[in-house]
């Protein structure tokens, strides 16, 4: 099949391509409306658009759709999915429920090329990116399922987000356009896992999400033993475009520190991050590791991450516990999608 997703289009391509198709301009917002805000599963449903131009865009496009293969809530309210793309790969997506709303965690790859040797999602490598359409239809099912509005979306499901730049940039002025479901930038976190160049570029953007950088460790030779990432990327470098970054758009970075029994939760370490990070004003989000099948590192206890937690504040950290969603459910990115294949990733 050689057509084209078309629900990965943004509202300026959209554009160019009712121009290109002699249709006129409003079209665009029309259709626009159809695939993001009434979520049509297919052209039939556009009962607004001439007949002749739905037959042609249904012979060049076709709408990305995601079916649902395993789904999963825990007694906490989250729900964890499991999707089937058209093509048979598998991704995963959980909804998690606040206080100030619902959170969908997206997936932006299915696989991850990136290696960190605590997470699941890496174990298999990366098959291939998804298009801005997949990623938006992650969030639109979610909400479909449970009848809810979704309000927040964080892209720390599997894959790396900057790894897939172009596509997730076009997701997230999709996702936040007011002719869609119009979720504010404010309301969006992206995680990274560290990629140096990328920091870069996505600042020029000054897109006002919040970046959520996954540290994990203040040192290099602890972080490489865990991300093989910082052998590219050391730690000097990333904290350096974490300020630069901070500064060209004035939004505070996050870090993302997962607390690994032995490894890096000691009173030592936690001194060596606040030196780290002196002065950036950063969130640090503390997360006790979800078990890992495969993974050599088990959880610090509850105790030892209070400590550490304590600590930093002590130091002038702003330092918070990551409440402990949905693990009853494989709630570690990555595990639905090994279960359903056997234990495999491919």
């Amino acid at each position: 099949m050689n057509q084209t997703g078309i629900s990965s289009y943004t509202e300026p391509q959209l554009a160019e391509l009712v121009k290109e198709m002699g249709q006129p301009a409003f079209r665009a917002k029309q259709l626009f409306k159809w695939l993001h805000e009434k979520q049509a599963r297919s052209f039939s449903e556009m009962t607004d658009q001439p007949k002749a131009f739905l037959a042609a865009l249904e012979e060049r496009f076709f709408i990305e759709t995601l079916e649902t293969e395993r789904r999963q809530q825990s007694k906490d309210g989250t729900v964890k999915y499991l999707f089937r793309l058209p093509d048979g790969n598998c991704i995963e997506t959980v909804l998690m429920r606040y206080s100030y709303g619902n959170t969908v965690c997206v997936s932006t790859q299915v696989g991850c090329r990136m290696g960190c040797r605590f997470c699941a999602s890496t174990q298999g490598g990366r098959v291939r990116n998804l298009t801005a359409g997949e990623i938006a239809n992650e969030v639109y099912a979610a909400a479909r399922d449970t009848g809810e509005r979704v309000s927040h979306i964080v892209l720390m499901g599997i894959g790396e987000p900057l790894d897939n730049f172009d596509h997730v940039m076009d997701f997230l002025s999709i996702i936040s356009s007011p002719n869609g479901v119009n979720i504010g930038m404010r309301n969006i976190s992206l995680s990274t896992c560290g990629l140096v160049p990328m920091i870069y570029k996505l600042a020029e953007r000054h897109l006002g999400l919040t970046l959520s950088v996954s540290l994990h460790a203040p040192t290099d030779e602890m972080r490489s033993s865990m991300m093989p990432v910082n052998d590219v990327y050391p730690v000097e470098q990333l904290i350096r475009a974490c300020r630069d970054y901070q500064q060209e758009t004035g939004r505070r970075v996050s870090f993302e520190y997962s607390m690994v029994n032995g490894v890096n939760d000691s009173p030592q370490t936690a001194r060596r991050l606040a030196q780290l990070i002196k002065g950036m004003g950063a969130h640090v989000n503390l997360i006790p590791i979800n078990p890992v099948d495969g993974s050599p590192y088990s959880a610090t206890d509850a105790a030892n991450v209070k400590r550490f937690q304590t600590l930093l504040t002590e130091l002038g950290v702003n330092a918070t516990v990551r409440r402990r969603l949905g693990t009853d459910i494989s709630a570690a990115c990555g595990q639905l999608r090994r279960e359903a294949k056997g234990g495999t990733t491919a």
